[in-house]
């Protein structure tokens, strides 16, 4: 299953990390949420530097996207991928639309807790 972490490390920069369900035990216990919401983006639309405006998961439904990091690099994620969003402070990512289709998200927004280092 595709899941990332992007969180914010102690050098104050967006990292990501591969996470795998059966490796963290926490991801497979029922999580609180406050509600979800869908977005739909057009092929190139970009954000520029940006953090997390709360912890949520977002979950790429169709299309692919992009996000980059202050080290230049880019991670693509397309349909079926499950990000856990928790870079709240730092300089944040960038995000794009890197498919020729519209990206369509859910967006799972979790109830206020401390991110885990």
């Amino acid at each position: 299953m595709p899941f990332t972490r992007l969180y914010t490390g102690g050098d104050g920069q967006s990292h990501i990390e591969e996470m795998d369900p059966s490796t963290h035990p926490t991801l497979q216990e029922l999580q609180s949420a406050t509600g979800i919401s869908f977005s739909i983006a057009e092929p190139g639309h970009f954000s520029d530097w940006h953090t997390a405006p709360r912890r949520q998961y977002v979950i790429t439904l169709s299309g692919e996207g992009e996000i980059g990091l202050a080290d230049g690099s880019l991670h693509r994620f397309g349909p079926g991928h499950v990000s856990l969003v928790e870079d709240l402070t730092g300089q944040g990512h960038t995000t794009r639309v890197s498919s020729s289709v519209p990206r369509i998200t859910a967006t799972v927004r979790l109830e206020d807790q401390s991110p885990q280092g």
